[in-house]
């Protein structure tokens, strides 16, 4: 296991001085694109301290219309994301959606990420959990800090006890979701590390247009409260021209603009410790 990892589930809860970061692009959408968002990304965490998991989907199985980009095919997006983690001693983590999803991206990531929509699906957490991989539970718009206990429950039954939760927003009317920050502190009641998702919190799902829309020029506002309020880690998908990405484009942060947004949460951190 990635010494970061090691270190972060032997302590049972991260009490490092700085919260880890999951990022990367929404999706794989091509060998070139990983590769330069993981090695940005990975040079800005080693200058600033941040323990760092690369992050990219290599499918996209929940999107809003039937004609969107959903991949480049599923052992050949696996491949690229295994390539990026060997290439640069980083450990790995995509979405998965069954639990033949599970079995197979087990073999190529350190973490396998249970989407929001899925967080109930108990053969799928069970499969996850039997996997021995990390297993970080995104919660369900429609779900309560407090009742992701049920989701750890179903994953250490299994044996399993590496686990994390990410916050990702609450659903608040058709099109939009609204963050509340009482969930880290609850979830973290569970013992596991809590992730801030400050991307897709952001999302304006559900828009006639059959794209979901978003408020990137809140990412920032979201992360800082996040690390004030406690979290362990955040969640920012990156894109050097969200504008034209396949996947989430209207959430992602520019790449360009990671790096200053990550000195000040470090300051924060910092301060709040």
């Amino acid at each position: 296991m990635n010494p970061f990892l090691e270190e972060l589930f032997t302590h049972q809860q991260y009490d490092n001085t700085n919260f880890f970061l999951i990022a990367g692009p929404c999706v794989v959408e091509s060998e070139e694109l990983v590769m330069e968002v993981a090695h940005k990304v990975a040079a800005i965490c080693k200058r600033l301290g941040i323990p760092y998991i690369f992050k990219a989907s290599y499918k996209k199985a929940n999107r809003t219309s039937a004609n969107s980009f959903t991949g480049l095919g599923d052992e050949h997006g696996l491949q690229i994301i295994q390539k990026a983690g060997n290439e640069l001693k980083l450990p790995t983590t995509t979405d998965i959606h069954s639990e033949a999803e599970a079995i197979a991206a087990a073999r190529y990531v350190d973490v396998l990420q249970i989407p929001a929509f899925l967080c109930r699906q108990t053969e799928l957490l069970l499969t996850a959990g039997e996997t021995g991989k990390i297993v970080n539970v995104k919660k369900g718009q429609f779900v309560s800090g407090e009742a992701m206990k049920f989701a750890v429950e179903k994953i250490k039954n299994t044996g399993n006890d590496k686990i994390i939760l990410t916050e990702r927003g609450t659903t608040f009317g058709y099109q939009d979701l609204v963050v509340d920050y009482r969930n880290i502190p609850w979830m973290q009641k569970t013992g596991a590390p809590v992730v801030m998702d400050c991307t897709h919190s952001l999302q304006q799902p559900n828009q006639t247009s059959g794209v979901t829309g978003g408020n990137p020029q809140l990412i920032g506002t979201i992360a800082k409260a996040a690390i004030a309020a406690g979290a362990d880690g955040l969640f920012i998908e990156t894109h050097p021209d969200p504008a034209c990405a396949k996947s989430d484009g209207a959430n992602m942060l520019r790449l360009d603009l990671l790096e200053p947004l990550l000195e000040q949460l470090v300051r924060i951190r910092k301060a709040v410790l």
